[in-house]
């Protein structure tokens, strides 16, 4: 692990410094106390997938074999990301006891707790590269459709988060009234939506755009601007904004 982790690391200064480093850590530790130092000396950015995976679940379930299980973990669910997005039910099939999924979906929030604070600093109207990406972290990999809505002040400041519904692949249903009610219990001045498509196709539908009009007529009297429907792929992302539809 940690002679592969020195081949693949940048060169120069930063390849001395693995080298120190490893030199530093025991061959006689096991193998679980030794990607504990690496991860601690080196940086977690020098672990392999299949390495961060390892360690959360030996955290978390020390009498198991996470190694094997980290493996069979990546296998089955494709990446890292996936993993962390599996639902509890999913995860259980895949052989993790609880104290591990527990650990799974800690590592998950906490992950989009830190990226939430980010919003929270900034503008999120001007902040378009970090509101996607702490979307795409949130709804990209659910395997259903899930209606957000981020709700503003008059600053375009963060004042929540909330998810408004989940539905099925294909379909999740959006109560415009609920919407706007929401927004006033509040005091929200705008609203980003957001929805997913499981497909990872997102090009928005014919009910995506109704939906997203209705909604902006029946918020618009009442002092509530919708800035935006952001429609969450794998890996890609549409506006209706940008596409002119709002």
């Amino acid at each position: 692990m940690l002679e592969r982790n020195l081949v693949e690391a940048k060169p120069g200064k930063e390849l001395w410094r693995l080298a120190t480093l490893t030199r530093n850590i025991s061959r006689t530790l096991s193998r679980r106390d030794r990607l504990r130092q690496f991860l601690i000396l080196a940086g977690a950015e020098n672990l392999l997938d299949h390495e961060l995976v390892e360690v959360m679940l030996f955290t978390n379930n020390p009498r198991a074999d996470a190694e094997a299980l980290a493996e069979e973990l990546l296998d089955r669910f494709g990446s890292l990301a996936e993993v962390l997005s599996a639902e509890p039910e999913a995860l259980a099939a895949a052989g993790l006891s609880m104290s591990a999924i527990a650990g799974v979906r800690l590592v998950r929030e906490m992950a989009l707790r830190f990226m939430r604070a980010e919003l929270h600093s900034r503008p999120l109207v001007a902040s378009r590269d970090i509101l996607v990406d702490y979307c795409s972290a949130q709804i990209a990999h659910s395997k259903v459709e899930e209606f957000h809505i981020l709700f503003l002040d008059r600053k375009n400041a963060l004042i929540k988060h909330e998810r408004q519904q989940r539905g099925t692949v294909d379909h999740t249903p959006v109560y415009t009234r609920e919407v706007v009610k929401r927004a006033l219990e509040l005091g929200a001045s705008a609203l980003i939506l957001v929805h997913n498509h499981p497909s990872g196709d997102p090009t928005p539908s014919k009910a995506d755009i109704a939906v997203t009009k209705d909604i902006v007529r029946a918020a618009a009297p009442l002092g509530v601007t919708v800035h935006d429907h952001l429609i969450i792929g794998r890996g890609d992302h549409s506006s209706l904004r940008d596409l002119g539809l709002i």
